[in-house]
């Protein structure tokens, strides 16, 4: 199993912390950093815009994968997508990762002015999207008519090299997100689903895939997770005290106490062991890569220890 990183880009990222946090990647040895895609969830403060970090990620960063974890399909046109997908492809040389999703952030939309459909337009939307920009990585000029997006003799250019960028679909909604993953993509994200419930969303998956006459091997499987991690007692305190500012906890709350609370809505809690056994499980069911959330951006802590303890040891999972 491989072990990556996840960054929230709209919880006080800066340029300075993003090339930092790059840089620190590259030279801890992480295959994968990818980051949100998202004006705001919560309070607003520095949010850099996902496809210009991008282009950064591209030229300071020599061997990771990089790109959304996912980019809501109501923020741009496919065609600005598609566009930029393949030109940071090939400013990378084929190491963008195309994430794609529904979008869900309805407070997000309503504060830009950005329109917000009802789900079902915007899961019809988001395969017309995935149409749309296959159609124009495709060699010659692309055609398309759809319900909501359409394209005339577009030669985009310049295209990326064939099979790339992969399509990743995160999310795991059993009738709709599984499906479009089934039908669509090279590499399926959960998002911190428990072992258990994973197990059930695996054989969701394998049906949709045999009705679409596809083999669910052919799709790479990973999860984005939140986890309060660390090799020490210090550490996780640290990790659970700004998970506490993030997501909120009573006044006189002991991070000791609030880890317990984490662990009880089956979130990954703990040190190398407790981390491991969680991965081993996962593992056996056919996870082949986690991304741990890099939520203390002025802190190195967590992805070191996911460097030096973590990450060999789940090479063997």
């Amino acid at each position: 199993m491989d072990i990556g990183l996840m960054v929230e880009g709209q919880n006080g990222l800066t340029w300075e912390r993003w090339i930092h946090i790059l840089r620190l990647a590259e030279r801890l040895g992480f295959p994968t950093v990818f980051r949100s895609d998202h004006y705001f969830i919560g309070p607003q403060q520095d949010s850099l815009e996902a496809y210009l970090s991008f282009a950064v990620a591209a030229r300071e960063t020599s061997t990771i994968r990089f790109g959304p974890l996912v980019s809501p399909v109501t923020f741009r046109s496919p065609v600005d997508v598609g566009r930029m997908a393949a030109q940071i492809d090939q400013l990378s040389a084929g190491r963008f990762v195309m994430g794609m999703g529904a979008g869900w952030n309805e407070a997000e939309h309503k504060a830009y002015g950005i329109p917000f459909p009802p789900v079902k337009e915007r899961f019809d939307r988001l395969e017309e999207a995935i149409q749309v920009v296959q159609a124009l990585w495709a060699p010659g000029p692309a055609t398309f008519e759809g319900k909501h997006y359409r394209l005339d003799g577009a030669d985009c250019q310049p295209k990326p090299a064939a099979g790339r960028p992969p399509i990743l679909i995160g999310g795991s909604g059993e009738k709709r997100t599984l499906k479009l993953v089934a039908r669509y993509a090279n590499e399926w994200n959960a998002v911190n689903v428990a072992p258990d419930g994973y197990a059930g969303k695996v054989q969701v998956l394998e049906r949709h895939c045999e009705a679409e006459g596809r083999d669910p091997a052919t799709i790479r499987r990973s999860m984005m997770t939140f986890a309060v991690i660390g090799p020490d007692e210090r550490s996780l305190d640290s990790a659970t005290e700004r998970m506490m500012q993030m997501w909120g906890a009573p006044a006189g709350t002991k991070p000791a106490d609030y880890r317990q609370v984490l662990r009880g809505r089956g979130m990954m809690v703990g040190g190398k062991d407790e981390v491991l056994q969680v991965l081993g499980k996962y593992a056996e069911l056919g996870l082949q890569e986690v991304q741990f959330q890099h939520f203390s951006f002025d802190d190195d802590t967590v992805p070191e220890f996911l460097a030096a303890e973590v990450a060999p040891a789940a090479k063997s999972l």
